[in-house]
């Protein structure tokens, strides 16, 4: 039904217009009539109208300034002239003031049909466009007809109701729940609760003549937040003291939830008044820099491999978080750059186990209590660390088979460490690492005991090679050199070998 109000400042006029409406069997509710403009401006004020049909020549306040001072209250009210007058100055400045429609005196019902008719098509239009609107940012599946009554826009401010992280045992997180707690509050003037497509998140449509009894927006919120925790709902709220408007309300609704996810604290709940300018404070900009200083101690020791300091800082950090009551938003940031952090030093990781690296990352923060996501937070941390450590290993044997592989094909070339780092596209010290881990030795005394092994395996089936011939072919800068290398690795002299290995023979 759509609320209609007549002021008319002849009573037979408003009787006939009154019976011809309710003859035409349109869903028009016939919801206040005023004798005046001023009596109907003070009405507006008061409720909410659809429809306003107005004479244009009434006592105290004619017909064109109660439209001009009702539409700056509610743009989209449709407003229809009474009029006896085919004036071209009244028709000038209803034009202005983007009147719907005329009804000329007397009014007939045919003419009253077809102007309501057109009327209804308008405010059927207006009514789609709002109800799109609010589809984009409130699940109304679960929402009964008989309860969407909140979705009109006039006179209503909007309020996000925020369920405080970490608060699983608090009270029934329901729509049904918050609605009845809401109004509860709000009386003698009511709410409507809608469920936000975020499920920690519910939208109450609230009067705006419910805020007149407090001295400002933030004071209505800070009480209703006060109240809500007293029946054992900590919520945080955002709220803005603008009319909702259809083509601002997704924008509204994001800039406050934006505003009110960027401040929300782990532990104690907070109100966010979107009407004052928000501008990132040195405090803020502080914030990020200690943030970044943190994630930078953890990616080195990350990738140093420090797994005791990393679990002990982790411990440390929680403990920072819960004593400054952080904001959730850090713990966010940080867990998304720890997480990046993790899958980069992993890049090795098959996919299912990346997956699920990022799937439980983000799990983290619905724990219901703090120390729940300590726990899970410590344990997720030593778990991931530890498949690093894991690919790590199979990574330095895997790297270390290749070199031995490349190494010993390269025997009769001369290879340096340097050589093997850019071939396997690593540092020479990370190359060093790995050759020390998994041969015992450093590169050069791998490689030429490799050189010399070969050495031997000539002199043992090429008897007629000469000592200078293996060297050469070996690459070992001259013959001298050679001999004392070959006495190192093997306690005998090139000559000495040869000799021994023909008398054996």
């Amino acid at each position: 039904m759509y609320r209609v109000l007549i002021a008319e400042d002849s009573k037979p006029i408003l009787r006939n217009i009154q019976s011809l409406l309710t003859s035409l069997e349109l869903p028009l509710d016939l919801a206040a009539k005023a004798a005046n403009g001023e009596e109907a401006l003070e009405l507006i004020r008061q409720q909410h109208f659809d429809l306003l049909l107005t004479d244009i020549r009434m006592p105290k306040m004619d017909g064109l300034a109660l439209i001009e001072q009702a539409k700056q209250l509610h743009p989209r009210l449709l407003a229809v002239l009474i009029s006896g007058y085919n004036d071209f100055e009244y028709t000038r400045k209803a034009i202005n003031l983007q009147v719907f429609d005329y009804l000329l005196k007397p009014v007939e019902r045919k003419q009253l049909a077809e102007v309501m008719e057109r009327a209804m098509e308008q405010l059927n239009s207006q009514g789609h466009e709002e109800l799109e609107s609010w589809k984009e940012i409130v699940d109304l599946r679960e929402v009964p007809d008989t309860d969407r009554k909140g979705l009109q826009l006039y006179r209503n401010i909007l309020l996000i109701l925020q369920k405080q992280p970490f608060s699983k045992g608090s009270a029934d997180w329901s729509r049904q729940a918050v609605q009845q707690h809401a109004t509860e509050f709000f009386k003698p003037h009511g709410c409507w609760v809608y469920p936000s497509w975020n499920p920690k998140q519910m939208l109450a449509v609230v009067p705006k003549a419910a805020m007149e009894g407090y001295g400002s927006l933030n004071e209505c919120m800070n009480n209703l937040r006060k109240h809500l925790e007293q029946i054992g709902l900590p919520v945080s709220i955002a709220g803005r003291s603008q009319s909702l408007e259809p083509g601002m309300l997704k924008g509204d609704y994001h800039q406050m939830s934006d505003l009110l996810q960027a401040r929300l604290r782990i532990k104690q709940s907070i109100v966010v008044d979107g009407d004052q300018t928000v501008l990132q404070s040195a405090a803020d900009t502080d914030q990020q820099s200690m943030e970044r200083e943190l994630l930078a101690s953890f990616t080195e020791m990350l990738r140093g491999y420090r797994k005791e300091q990393l679990l002990l800082k982790g411990k440390e950090q929680l403990s920072r978080w819960a004593e400054e009551d952080a904001r959730l938003a850090q713990l966010e940031r940080f867990i998304r750059t720890l997480t990046g952090a993790f899958l980069q030093a992993g890049a090795e990781l098959n996919a299912d186990i990346r997956v699920r690296i990022e799937k439980e990352a983000s799990h983290l923060l619905n724990a219901d209590r703090y120390e729940d996501f300590c726990s899970r937070f410590e344990a997720w941390l030593k778990q991931v660390f530890e498949q690093l450590q894991s690919l790590r290993r199979k990574s330095a044997e895997e790297l270390f088979r290749q070199i031995d592989q490349y190494v010993r094909s390269n025997l009769y070339s001369q290879l340096s460490i340097t050589d093997i780092a850019r071939k396997f596209h690593v540092s020479p010290s990370y190359v060093s690492r790995i050759m020390k881990r998994c041969a015992q030795s450093s590169f050069v005394q791998y490689y030429t005991r490799l050189k010399i092994t070969e050495a031997c395996r000539l002199m043992a089936d090429r008897s007629d090679m000469k000592v200078k011939e293996i060297s050469d072919a070996l690459s070992f800068s001259d013959q001298h050199y050679f001999s004392k290398v070959f006495k190192e690795y093997t306690g005998l002299s090139p000559t000495e070998y040869k000799e021994r290995h023909q008398s054996q023979g």
